[in-house]
């Protein structure tokens, strides 16, 4: 059986790393396809290096965020490898230009039936519309596959936990052990906050000053490893905020993990806060993982400076974590879905 996996940006790398390793030992062939939507190398190519991920067969190397232009180029990987699933990731627009661009090849989605219930967001549009062709659902829990019962997609739904986690219990503590991101940053543990803001709609010029201004409200230093089109638009910083280039998987991991409170757009980040048992604050109007809110690890602030400054002051982790996503093996279960459901989708 082969399979054709599409990824294109930082969080699916890191998914991909995983489910990787275990299509390897469940006997998979896997052919790697790297639509180039990340091309900054510490945003792509690090974390094949870091995180030991098969090289990929094809880089369109396209520079785009555009699904369009990445089409064409999956298509013809899809007619000329003839593979039995194409696996897509997330809520990217690599993953909906995988997706579209399957054709006759059943598409599996990894993270299927999330929802924020922001139509705004051009992540939710995509999440929407994969699931919609997707032959094979792959959900984080069940509240994501009740959603998906609820609208009634055709495919076929496993629940099979997070597989970010799968790379989260992996590898954070590896990068505790080999990083030395917090000596060459002069930092102390839990002395300091993380903030990663890269969404369209945060890096317009109003907003992210806005949300800036509320960091500049904290007490503490706040590290701002920044995506290059958030960099671009950044303007007057506040004394407290620092910088520096995008980090590696394990760098990130290292300094994430040992942070007092993680200030983030990033879907990804919220869960792996909760995972780290670092309070949470995310800078948007809602989130597809709801359940963090719920039991009080992230709170929602949109771009309110005060609100965001407020939040950061008091922001704590439950007494009472209960696990969420999975419990670390959600590779291995998408693996022996994708081997399970081909007959049926065949049928």
């Amino acid at each position: 059986m082969k399979v054709l996996s599409v990824v294109g940006n930082r969080p699916q790398f890191i998914k991909s790393a995983p489910v990787s390793v275990a299509l390897r030992e469940a006997g998979l062939d896997e052919v790697v396809l790297h639509t180039g939507q990340h091309y900054d190398r510490a945003l792509s190519e690090v974390f094949f290096e870091e995180l030991d991920l098969p090289e990929p067969a094809y880089r369109l190397d396209l520079h785009t965020a555009d699904p369009a232009a990445m089409e064409p180029g999956i298509a013809a990987a899809v007619e000329r490898e003839r593979p039995d699933w194409v696996l897509v990731y997330g809520d990217t627009n690599s993953t909906l230009a995988g997706a579209e661009a399957a054709g006759a090849v059943p598409v599996a989605h990894v993270e299927a039936g999330l929802r924020s219930g922001d139509l705004s967001m051009p992540e939710e549009r995509n999440r929407i519309a994969v699931d919609r062709v997707a032959a094979l659902l792959l959900c984080p829990d069940e509240r994501s596959a009740d959603t998906l019962r609820i609208e009634g997609v055709p495919g076929r739904i496993e629940v099979v936990g997070d597989v970010m986690a799968d790379a989260s219990f992996r590898f954070a503590p590896i990068a505790r052990e080999r990083s030395a991101i917090l000596g060459e940053l002069g930092l102390e543990p839990r002395a300091y906050l993380v903030a990663t803001i890269h969404r369209e709609a945060n890096v317009r010029p109003e907003r992210l000053a806005r949300i800036v201004e509320g960091l500049g409200r904290t007490s503490e230093p706040v590290v701002f490893p920044a995506h290059p089109r958030t960099r671009g638009r950044l303007e007057k910083l506040p004394a407290n905020l620092r910088v520096v280039d995008p980090l590696g998987y394990l760098d990130m991991a290292a300094l994430c993990s040992q942070a007092r409170v993680i200030v983030t757009d990033s879907g990804g980040l919220q869960k792996e806060a909760y995972w780290y048992g670092v309070p949470c604050v995310t800078a948007r109007p809602s989130t597809e993982w709801v359940d963090t809110v719920e039991v009080g690890a992230n709170v929602l602030v949109d771009d309110d400076p005060e609100a965001l400054a407020s939040a950061v002051a008091s922001a704590r982790m439950p007494a009472d974590r209960p696990p969420l996503y999975g419990d670390g093996d959600a590779s291995p279960r998408v693996a022996a879905a994708l081997r399970l459901a081909l007959p049926r989708c065949e049928s």
